[in-house]
């Protein structure tokens, strides 16, 4: 039988989350910056009240319910030239990447680390493309070299070259989420491709406590306009930005979800979305979220719960560690995250390759993360009771004809059923490990990362759209802030914008 799924919440507690949540959507409501959006509520039910400069929308029980109703339970992603497809629904199981690293992990380094650059972002792509167990990349690798106003640009040109998996990318600003559909429409000959054929996965964190910021609302409109599954995924931090009692977090990223998607169904009735929780609590120690902390995980695996009461396909984080080095810590934490994740029954399961909470990347963990992947999934199958796996008759024929197991063909034929052969886990005696050079796992992934990268090939990209796509960059390279910041409705803003977790000045 299957392991059972890991639950937190029994079925009167997720009630209770969810009818607090829907009281508090009805009553208070929440912030939201877009006019575009105020009036797209408004028009569906919704009420809005000003306070202090603040626009509070408040979302009644029928109007959340009804566009709730309208979230598929499946959904697939495909790469860029189509032959590569992913389902999502809500039952089975995928794993990606996901993060901001700004820095890449560089033993050569005084810290351990340098900064991100585009040939890292391409790294990235090229090796996730390589993995068995990982089904999607994203922009997790920031890099510095290129201007952030035309990083989208660099990064779906490589995405077109060397991938043929599906790509995440986050909502920041209709500018550069009309760029992306664009850029995407030109690499898969056309936008009807592109709508009938998702690509793209638009990443979209509502900001705690109960804000949806106009920027993002910006790019939201974008990727639900033309059918790009969305991500939709709170990111609270328990004790700072949400209340420090697990049940409250859950009521407010509650909140914040679910206005969130009630949009994207206003917008596009049936746009794909994924329930997610990125929340956590605020370590009391240092003020820094703890996303390895097992207060994480508790929160992740109520989060499955939520999202399995509204039957939408759910998002979790896993393989997150805060720890700085490659250390037990690091392990025991991204496995917890990791496993609770999964366990929980979330349907795609993120950030795997990071670390030092999701600051940093590394190539051999993203590796490494591929196989506890495949470890997680083969025990999650749990032990199947049959005829042929009961082997009643291989046991008679080695006790009565003095044979061995290894020669029989019932052997042979459900080892690879049975039993996870690692690529990077060492099994042998230690005279053999030390023979072979006494690698750590870090050594045996960065051979592993050095392998792929000698030998990965893409499906490339024409001569014809290399043009076409650099024609693009030169129009996005020649705007300048100012017009960005008009472009995106923001001109009379004072101070610094902070999209998508970047701040431009």
């Amino acid at each position: 039988m299957r392991i059972n799924q890991l639950k937190v919440l029994n079925k009167d507690e997720i009630k209770s989350i969810h009818d607090s949540s829907i009281e508090l959507l009805g009553s208070l409501g929440v912030k939201v910056e877009s006019d575009e959006a105020v009036k797209l509520l408004k028009e569906h039910g919704a009420t809005v009240d000003v306070k202090e400069k603040s626009t509070f929308v408040r979302f009644p029980e029928s109007l959340v319910t009804e566009q709730l109703k309208k979230v598929p339970d499946s959904f697939s992603l495909y790469g860029p030239d189509g032959s590569y497809q992913v389902t999502v629904n809500t039952s089975n199981l995928n794993f990606s990447t996901m993060g901001a690293a700004v820095n890449i992990n560089d033993s050569t380094k005084k810290k351990g680390v340098r900064k991100t650059t585009l040939e890292d972002a391409i790294n990235h792509i090229r090796i996730v493309n390589e993995l068995e167990h990982i089904v999607c990349s994203q922009v997790d690798v920031w890099p510095h070299d290129v201007p952030f106003t035309e990083l989208h640009c660099h990064t779906l040109r490589e995405w077109g070259r060397h991938s043929y998996k599906p790509y995440g990318m986050a909502c920041y600003g209709k500018t550069a989420s009309q760029d992306m559909i664009n850029l995407a429409s030109i690499i898969v000959d056309g936008e009807e491709e592109l709508i009938k054929k998702p690509r793209l996965l638009g990443v979209y964190n509502p900001t705690s406590p109960l804000l949806q910021t106009k920027i993002l609302l910006n790019g939201l409109f974008i990727f639900a306009k033309y059918n790009q599954p969305l991500l939709i995924s709170s990111a609270a931090s328990a004790g700072s930005t949400s209340p420090v009692t697990l049940a409250g977090t859950l009521v407010q990223a509650n909140m914040e979800v679910l206005s969130s998607i009630v949009l994207t169904q206003l917008i596009n009735p049936g746009t794909p979305v994924l329930y997610g929780s990125t929340n956590t609590i605020m370590d009391p120690i240092s003020g820094n979220p703890a996303y390895g902390s097992i207060e994480f995980s508790l929160i992740t695996i109520a989060s499955a719960q939520l999202a399995h009461y509204y039957n939408i396909p759910s998002k979790g984080s896993g393989a997150l560690t805060d720890s700085k080095c490659f250390d037990v810590q690091n392990g025991f934490e991204r496995f917890m995250t990791l496993y609770c994740a999964a366990s929980a029954g979330h349907n795609f399961i993120t950030c795997a390759g990071t670390y030092e909470t999701l600051l940093s990347e590394s190539f051999e963990l993203l590796v490494i993360d591929d196989e506890m992947a495949g470890i997680i999934k083969r025990g999650l199958k749990g032990i199947s009771i049959t005829k042929e796996t009961l082997a009643l008759d291989q046991i008679r024929k080695v006790a009565t004809e003095k044979k061995n197991y290894l020669m029989l063909k019932h052997t042979a034929k459900n080892t690879r059923k049975e039993i996870f052969v690692p690529k990077l886990i060492n099994r042998e005696k230690r005279g053999i490990w030390r023979k072979n050079g006494a690698k750590d796992i870090i050594a045996v992934a960065k051979e592993r990362v050095k392998g792929i990268l000698e030998t990965q090939k893409g499906p490339d990209l024409s001569s014809n759209i290399e043009k076409q796509i650099a024609k693009y960059t030169h129009i996005v390279s020649s705007r300048s802030l100012e017009d960005y910041m008009k472009l995106e409705g923001i001109d009379n803003s004072k101070g610094s914008i902070d999209v998508a977790g970047v701040k431009i000045e």
